[in-house]
């Protein structure tokens, strides 16, 4: 179902195929499978090695995420930092339709059971951000270089990056916008540049965290991460300063896959119910706020400012 969704062939109330959109693309419904449910039995493997094992759970990279880390409850959100980042927050068993940037999904449906939507944001560029910064101006020599390189100074030095490469994401949906490094004194170094690299992840996973409290009218009280660029304690504290919020990361980090594994396992009997995902859910690390409210909106107030800055550089030739 998560996977039929980003076809954009289904009608995610009806849970079917929809037939507007179908006639509109000229696609014939007998050419599309049957929508299944994330976690029931659809067939039975025929591999000597596992022969007659069930294969059992089915759901998109980013929603077996979501259940990875065990997010059942509205107003429960993960995020995930990767070559960009990606964020989903449960909003029960009705989708919220966003007035905000954001996307509404499927989140997941369990056999019979209604299924769960949830809102989601999407960044296109975060650790692809230090991959740059490694590949294309060769500042670092190694991804994981960037934080030692952040740490050799107190602060940003006042410089902002927005990696709008190819635009701007949720919440903007900007095309138009083109990366930009603003703020630059004579005063700034490469680690004000590094440091500014990482921050703009989380300045823009708040913007995210923003737009989701807006549509959902729900307060986020925690988030859950996880991804390659959680093993950076920098970054995962400045998250957390920039919120005002808990960050924190389960122990097992493949959550997308653990997700999968979740699924299959409350279709063939393995796991009981959801509550026993619940419960298998173990916190490795946490990361409390510890800036100033003054700091953090201050902060904040010259990245909407660098953002803003970034947008209508291509211009449209008539």
């Amino acid at each position: 179902m998560t996977n039929a969704s980003r076809t954009q062939l289904m009608n995610i109330h009806t849970l079917q195929w929809d037939e507007e959109i179908l006639r509109d693309f000229n696609v014939p419904i007998q050419m599309l499978p049957k929508i299944a449910s994330s976690s029931e039995i659809y067939g039975a493997a025929q591999l000597p090695a596992i022969a007659g094992a069930a294969i059992a759970g089915d759901l998109g990279d980013q929603h077996a995420a979501l259940v990875g880390q065990a997010c059942f409850k509205p107003g429960e959100a993960k995020n995930t930092y990767g070559t960009g980042c990606f964020m989903l927050m449960n909003t029960g068993e009705k989708p919220v339709l966003s007035n905000f940037g954001l996307l509404t999904t499927v989140a997941y449906k369990f056999g019979a059971k209604p299924a769960c939507y949830a809102l989601e944001g999407s960044i296109a560029i975060t650790g692809a951000l230090v991959q740059w910064l490694r590949d294309n101006l060769g500042i670092i020599k190694n991804s994981s270089d960037i934080e030692a390189l952040a740490r050799s100074v107190t602060d940003n030095g006042g410089v902002y990056f927005v990696p709008a490469f190819s635009g701007l994401y949720a919440p903007y949906w900007q095309d138009n916008a083109r990366g930009i490094i603003a703020g630059l004194t004579r005063f700034a170094n490469k680690g004000h540049i590094a440091r500014a690299v990482l921050e703009a992840t989380a300045f823009q996973v708040r913007e995210v965290v923003e737009a989701m409290a807006k549509d959902s009218g729900i307060t986020l009280d925690i988030l859950r991460t996880d991804g390659g660029m959680v093993i950076n304690n920098l970054l995962m504290q400045f998250q957390s300063d920039v919120l005002a919020k808990p960050v924190v990361s389960p122990r097992v980090k493949e959550t997308t896959a653990l997700g999968a594994a979740y699924a299959a396992g409350l279709a063939v009997g393995f796991f009981k119910n959801t509550d026993e995902l619940v419960a298998n859910w173990k916190e490795d690390q946490r990361w409390e706020p510890k800036m100033n409210e003054e700091s953090r909106e201050q902060l904040y107030h010259f990245w909407k400012k660098a953002v803003t800055r970034s947008f209508d550089w291509v211009e449209s030739r008539q």
